[in-house]
C-alpha cells in the first residue's frame, strides 16, 4: 500500500430522481478531485434514493433498476472515473440477466473497470435478492479494497472475511441513523421538525446527529470493525430526509486503529477527506490478532445454530430477539 489521499460524501437523496442524485454525485467528485483525492465513495441507494423503496410494487422497482455494468447510471460513473483519473463508489438498484433485483455498489475505477457488491443482507423490499459473495479487489491506488453494504458492516464475519481476503482499505456505504429500531436502545427516530428548521436552528439537530441516534450509535460499534481488522474504513452515509425517517450522515474516515481522521456531523450535504497513511496498514494491533488466529477452533462459526433469521424478519420484529 502506499498513502493515498481519499473523501467520504453524505448527501440527502431525492426518492426516485436518478439524474438529480447523479448531477449531485459529480459535484462532488469534483470537489473530491480538486482537493487531491484519489478515491471517492457515496453512499448505498444515494443514485435512486432509498427507504422509498419498500413502497415499490417489484415492477415500479424493475423500473427504476438498471443492469451493472453497462446501465446508464454506470456508465456516468465510470465517465466521472476516467475523467477525473479517480476511483468513483455509489449505490444504485440493479437488475441482472435473469430480472433478478440487487441493492448494488457499483465501484468504477480510473481505467473504466467496474466492480460491483451485492448487498448481502438485503432487507427494504421483499422483491430483493441478497448477494452471495463478497467484494475485494486491486485498485490502481496501490491499496486492496473490499466493499461492504449498510447492514453488511453489522455482522463482524463479514469485514474479517474481506479482511482475510486482503482488503486494506474497506468502503462502507450506508443509509443509516435515525431509524425506527426494533430495539429501543438503539437509535430512534429523529423530528422532521427539528429537519426542517435546521437553518434557523442548527444546533437543535446537530445534537441529534451527534447523540444517540447517529454519532453515539455508529461509535459504539464503527471503530471496532477497522480496529480488529486492520483496515481503513472510508464510512459514507446518507444525510437528511429518507421517506419518512431522517438520516444521521456522520460520514467520516478511520485508520485501522479504529481513530477517526476526519468527520463530520453537519446537518447537510458534506464531504471529508483523509490522507491514509500505508504505514499503519502494515504494523497494526488488527493485522497481528489476525496473524495469531486458530482456525482450527473456528468450524462452529460455519455450522447452523437453529436460531438464523432472515434479515428482514430480524429488521423489522418489533419484539426484538
Amino acid at each position: 500500500m502506499r498513502n493515498v489521499r481519499v473523501a467520504a460524501v453524505q448527501m440527502e437523496h431525492a426518492a426516485g430522481d436518478k439524474a438529480a442524485n447523479l448531477a449531485k454525485v459529480r459535484r462532488s467528485t469534483q470537489a473530491a478531485a480538486d482537493l487531491g483525492c484519489e478515491v471517492v465513495i457515496f453512499p448505498e441507494c444515494c443514485l435512486t434514493g432509498y427507504w422509498f423503496l419498500r413502497h415499490l410494487s417489484r415492477d415500479e422497482l424493475a423500473a427504476l433498476a438498471e443492469p451493472v455494468p453497462g446501465g446508464p447510471c454506470c456508465e456516468a460513473l465510470v465517465g466521472l472515473a476516467r475523467e477525473y483519473g479517480m476511483t468513483v463508489g455509489a449505490g444504485l438498484i440493479e437488475v441482472d440477466g435473469e430480472g433478478k433485483l440487487y441493492n448494488c455498489y457499483v465501484v468504477a475505477l480510473p481505467d473504466g473497470t467496474v466492480h460491483r457488491h451485492r448487498k448481502l443482507h438485503a432487507f427494504v423490499s421483499e422483491y430483493l435478492t441478497s448477494g452471495s459473495e463478497y467484494t475485494v479487489f486491486d485498485t490502481p491506488h496501490g491499496f486492496r479494497a473490499g466493499v461492504l453494504t449498510c447492514y453488511d458492516n453489522n455482522i463482524g464475519e463479514n469485514v474479517r472475511i474481506t479482511a482475510l481476503k486482503g482488503a486494506e482499505v474497506l468502503f462502507a456505504p450506508h443509509q443509516t441513523g435515525g431509524c425506527d429500531s426494533p430495539d429501543p436502545h438503539t437509535m430512534g427516530l429523529v423530528d422532521r421538525a427539528l429537519w426542517d428548521n435546521r437553518e434557523a436552528d442548527p444546533k437543535a439537530i446537530e445534537a441529534e446527529l451527534r447523540g444517540e441516534k447517529g454519532r453515539g450509535w455508529l461509535l459504539r460499534w464503527l471503530p471496532a470493525r477497522a480496529h480488529d481488522n486492520g483496515v481503513f474504513l472510508i464510512f459514507s452515509n446518507g444525510v437528511g430526509v429518507d421517506d419518512n425517517e431522517i438520516r444521521t450522515g456522520n460520514a467520516m474516515i478511520l485508520d485501522p486503529y479504529g481513530r477517526i481522521l476526519a468527520g463530520t456531523c453537519k446537518a447537510g450535504d458534506d464531504m471529508v477527506v483523509a490522507d491514509l497513511d500505508a504505514g499503519l496498514s502494515l504494523h497494526n494491533t488488527g493485522r497481528r490478532w489476525i496473524r495469531t488466529r486458530r482456525p482450527e477452533l473456528y468450524g462452529p462459526l460455519t455450522e447452523r445454530t437453529g436460531m438464523e433469521q432472515d434479515t428482514r424478519t430480524v429488521r423489522f420484529d418489533k419484539k426484538g430477539v
